[in-house]
Parts: structure tokens; C-alpha cells; sequence
């Protein structure tokens, strides 16, 4: 009996390859996505030819075709004004604040200490300001929530405990001004023994408000004899109380399996930083094997039913 296919790997892929860029680079992939000025934007993170990477914009009116890439990187690292940027930026969400009208752009800076969140505001994608650091190394996988909850922002984020055997959860912290961050929980936990979540999981694309919550599609990391495999699955958190999970995926929705995902230079992953939501209908935006940049569809309704018929091993319990 074959499993419920809920993500549909479109036929084009990978829709965008490094020789795709109007520049030399080494790979493109983990892409942010928006709906933006009627068309689908991406910020692509482009890896260069050192190793170290930046951000840039791609633009299409059917999200699948016809990118138009800007001719150099959009989001380049600054080390000079922000050393926290020496070794690159990567793997960008973005979030529209309804409440300031503009697109934060969260993103990982990788600083001489290691990998940290930091965070810019945009209204065009073309000139950005930096709030600089947000959260201290090793955190990563960050994501606003576009609305206030009790007058506070919200903010999902990867930090990585030193202490050996606690794993990599994914926490929530909150924040009255976007600058100072605290009221650390732990949201979702790692699993453990043989889960494919076990041990370490991550925010994907930022949380999709429905009405019957934020829907929330993250990564779970199985290290095996054959490496690390990178899988996906989902999430419910309360809509007007994100610290209340209402579900979460027994098995695993989407994962590995075509070469362009199992080959590359980091094999066996599939990565999405972004989605975007029209109707019914989503286009997921994913890395793969750190190499290209594919699309999935989906269904939001196809996804919420299938998450409350998989949570069965799942009670509602509230972050810690």
C-alpha cells in the first residue's frame, strides 16, 4: 500500500540551477518566498565560487518560469558593518508585518562564533535595513509570525545546546520591539530513539495562518549509517496562543527520493525556506542536496486533514 502523496514535485524541476544565474556561482537553493507586487518573489541563497554565501531575488508571474534574476547579489554580507556576517548569509524566510506594512526578512548570519538569527525590514526587496543580530550563535531556522500576540512579536528559532544528549528543538521567544528577545520556550522538541524526527528538527517555511491554526512545516534530521537524511513534516499551533501545539505529524509528508534531492553537494535533503499560499493552492520552494531549487504543490485543505488523521501518537500540550 503506497502512502498519501501530499506534496506534487512539479515536472520542470529543478526550476533553478547555479547556471541559471546571470553570474558564476556554485549552487542556489534554500529560497524564501512571497507573493509580492502580483508576482512570486524569491530570495535565493546563492553559495559562490569561495564558499561563502549571499542572498538574491528572482521574480516570476507564475511562479514556475521565466525568473528574472536580478544581475547581482540583492542581499550581499557586509562584514565591514557587520561582522557578524563574515563568512556569509543564508537561508532566508520572509514575513509580511501587517502591522508596520513591510517584509522582514529573518536570515542566518554566519559569524567567527558560529551561525546566529539575524534580521532585516524591506518594502521593495531592493534596499533593506538591517536590525542586525537578533539571536546569539548557534541558533538558526528563524521565522517571524506576522501579527502581535498580547502586544508582543513572535519569532520560531533553532538554537543548538553544547550539552551533550539534548538535541536541537525548535523554540519560540517573543519580543515587544523586534530588537529584544526573550520568554524562551522550547515549541517543538526533538523526538528520540528511531523517529525520523529524533534528535534534531527545524523550522522550514515561516508558520501559514488558517483557520484552524498556523500551520507549521518543518524538518526532522535522521543520521543513519549512509549520512544524514533531512525530511519533512507538520504542525498546529493554536491560532491566538502559538505556545499551544494542537498537532503534530506522525510520519513524515515529504522527503527524498528523486536524484537532483539524493545527489548534490550535501546529499539526501530536501530544504524549503518558503511557500506560498494562493487559494487552495501551495507552491513549496525547497532546496535540494544543497545543490538546485525545486517546487512541490500542494493543498492546504488536503494537508490540515491529513495532519488531524496523522497526530495520533500527538496530545495538545503547551510549549515548556
Amino acid at each position: 500500500m503506497q502512502h498519501e502523496v501530499l506534496f506534487e514535485r512539479d515536472p520542470r524541476n529543478p526550476i533553478l540551477r547555479a547556471a541559471d544565474l546571470p553570474y558564476p556561482a556554485n549552487s542556489v537553493f534554500n529560497a524564501a518566498a512571497a507573493a509580492f507586487d502580483g508576482e512570486t518573489l524569491l530570495l535565493l541563497r546563492v553559495e559562490d565560487r569561495r564558499g561563502l554565501s549571499h542572498l538574491t531575488a528572482a521574480r516570476s508571474r507564475d511562479g514556475v518560469t521565466g525568473w528574472r534574476i536580478d544581475p547581482q547579489p540583492t542581499l550581499a554580507s557586509d562584514p565591514d558593518t557587520h561582522p557578524e556576517e563574515i563568512w556569509g548569509i543564508e537561508d532566508p524566510r520572509i514575513t509580511f508585518l501587517e502591522e508596520k506594512n513591510v517584509w522582514a526578512v529573518t536570515y542566518t548570519a554566519y559569524s567567527a562564533a558560529g551561525p546566529l538569527v539575524s534580521l532585516a525590514l524591506t518594502e521593495d526587496f531592493r534596499s533593506f535595513e538591517r536590525l542586525g543580530p537578533v539571536m546569539p550563535p548557534e541558533d538558526k531556522d528563524a521565522a517571524l509570525f506576522p501579527v502581535r500576540f498580547g502586544g508582543r512579536w513572535a519569532m520560531i528559532h533553532r538554537p543548538v545546546s553544547t550539552f551533550p544528549g539534548v538535541g536541537a528543538h525548535i523554540w519560540l521567544s517573543y519580543s515587544p520591539d523586534l530588537k529584544h528577545w526573550g520568554d524562551h520556550k522550547v515549541l517543538i522538541e526533538a523526538r528520540k530513539g528511531g523517529w525520523w524526527d529524533a534528535n534534531k528538527v527545524g523550522l522550514s517555511p515561516p508558520p501559514l495562518a488558517t483557520p484552524a491554526g498556523w500551520l507549521v512545516l518543518y524538518h526532522g534530521v535522521r543520521n543513519t549509517a549512509g549520512g544524514a537524511i533531512y525530511r519533512l513534516g507538520l504542525a498546529l499551533l493554536d491560532l491566538e496562543d502559538p505556545c499551544r501545539v494542537l498537532l503534530r505529524s506522525d510520519e513524515w509528508v515529504f522527503g527524498p527520493e528523486e536524484s537532483y534531492e539524493m545527489f548534490g553537494d550535501v546529499g539526501k535533503v530536501v530544504f524549503p525556506c518558503g511557500w506560498v499560499l494562493d487559494g487552495d493552492q501551495i507552491r513549496l520552494y525547497y532546496g535540494a542536496a544543497d545543490t538546485c531549487l525545486a517546487l512541490a504543490h500542494g493543498r492546504l485543505s488536503r494537508l490540515l486533514d491529513w495532519l488531524k488523521a496523522h497526530s495520533r501518537h500527538w496530545s495538545e500540550r503547551r510549549c515548556t
